[in-house]
């Protein structure tokens, strides 16, 4: 049975019992640890399931055909997230093959042409604005944080990340700022309040664009902070100053060399760019199927490899690259929880298939953090080597300087 076989070839610590349908328990694992009871309904959910791992065992949990009897889906997938590893050594021949051709066709899957887009866009953003106010912190981001302190709350960490990046970006009174993919507005409208910057924030969400300009007008920041549903290639130049937090990830591997020839277009001759977006450690891959199917359609993160030769050739210049390691894992756990805190709202305002399925997303979203060799990147960028202080000490008297 393929479903046995690739259970074997994983699950070597831990401990792993698999029933089909009123069949007998199968048992995988050294033994170690609580033992986890997955219960797959019947041989043809089990024959998928082998055939197809990476599409199929997400799609049989939403269907309620895979339950997990005395444990939780990210206990389930933690088990196995820790024997797979962050390389793909541990996959059993077949889906090595599968995982090869996903790579060889990441081009065809990814080319986001701007109605494409929108239209991945909507797939995810365009859900609910209720739904994300249930398990987002009170700011709306939905982006990696940043904790200073295992200890800071959802609402702490965001609001650091913010002002992280705002330091980055060694602004002045009076500039003008782009913010790529601003979501929700939560870091166009922090820069407007403390930094005294007008920001033009653009999205492809429609859902979002309108909450968006609904805070801008409650704050009463609409002479500071402006709204537009466009992509990034219909904007015109000149910018002081651009930030990107979370986009990039949608701009897909065909349009890497024209997104940098665009920021370098936009950017004044001192501009400074920050682009924030989930990256690969372990070098190039592929999205996971099931996760462009469902979650995000056109997705990609890529490896550091892939990103800077595009940096390379449009002109621009890296002057600084951070890595945020543990940050997301973190972010996603607080997501999660607060998911589950909110479990029957989401179930009332969707279904329940689509909890189950997003309770899959975010504890395998916090799994490849954990486990999974996924990190964030920050990006610093500019075309002129002397539009930022030599050393990093500015940044942090900004962040001394600047309350949460």
């Amino acid at each position: 049975m393929l479903l046995d076989a690739l259970f074997s070839h994983i699950v070597k610590k831990g401990s792993l019992r698999l029933q089909i349908g009123k069949g007998p328990f199968r048992h995988y694992g050294d033994g170690s640890g609580p033992a986890i009871h997955m219960h797959v309904k019947n041989h043809k959910t089990a024959l998928a399931i082998g055939l197809n791992p990476y599409l199929k065992l997400g799609e049989a949990y939403m269907d309620g055909t895979l339950t997990i009897e005395n444990a939780t889906v990210f206990d389930f997938l933690s088990l196995l997230t820790r024997n797979l590893g962050a390389g793909d050594d541990s996959d059993p021949l077949l889906q090595k093959i599968q995982r090869g051709w996903r790579k060889s066709i990441r081009f065809a899957a990814q080319y986001n042409p701007a109605r494409r887009a929108k239209r991945n866009v909507a797939h995810h953003y365009d859900l609910s604005n209720t739904l994300y106010r249930l398990f987002l912190d009170r700011g709306l981001n939905y982006s990696c944080a940043y904790f200073d302190s295992p200890d800071d709350d959802l609402e702490t960490a965001q609001n650091q990340k913010l002002r992280h990046i705002a330091a980055k970006l060694a602004l002045k009174p009076g500039m003008r700022v782009l913010d790529i993919g601003c979501g929700w507005g939560s870091m166009a409208l922090w820069l407007a309040h403390h930094c005294d910057v007008q920001v033009i924030g653009i999205t492809l969400s429609t859902q979002q664009a309108q909450l968006a300009k609904e805070r801008v007008e409650q704050a009463g920041l609409s002479g500071r902070v402006f709204i537009h549903l466009k992509d990034y290639r219909a904007i015109e130049p000149a910018f002081d100053r651009i930030v990107s937090i979370g986009m990039f990830e949608h701009v897909g591997l065909p349009f890497y060399g024209a997104f940098f020839q665009k920021i370098h277009d936009l950017l004044t001759p001192d501009g400074v760019a920050l682009i924030h977006h989930i990256a690969r450690s372990q070098g190039p891959g592929a999205t996971n199927p099931w996760m462009t199917k469902y979650i995000f359609p056109g997705g990609y993160s890529p490896a550091l490899s892939e990103v800077l030769p595009h940096i390379e050739r449009s002109g621009l210049m890296l002057t600084d690259l951070e890595i945020l390691r543990h940050h997301y894992a973190e972010t996603l756990h607080h997501w999660r929880q607060r998911f589950s805190k909110n479990r029957p709202k989401v179930a009332a305002l969707l279904d329940e298939r689509f909890c189950r399925m997003w309770e899959f997303y975010l504890a395998g979203s916090e799994l490849s953090f954990r486990h999974g060799g996924h990190v964030v990147a920050q990006w610093q960028l500019c075309r002129n080597l002397h539009s930022l202080p030599y050393t990093r000490p500015y940044m942090e008297t900004f962040k001394k300087d600047m309350p949460l």
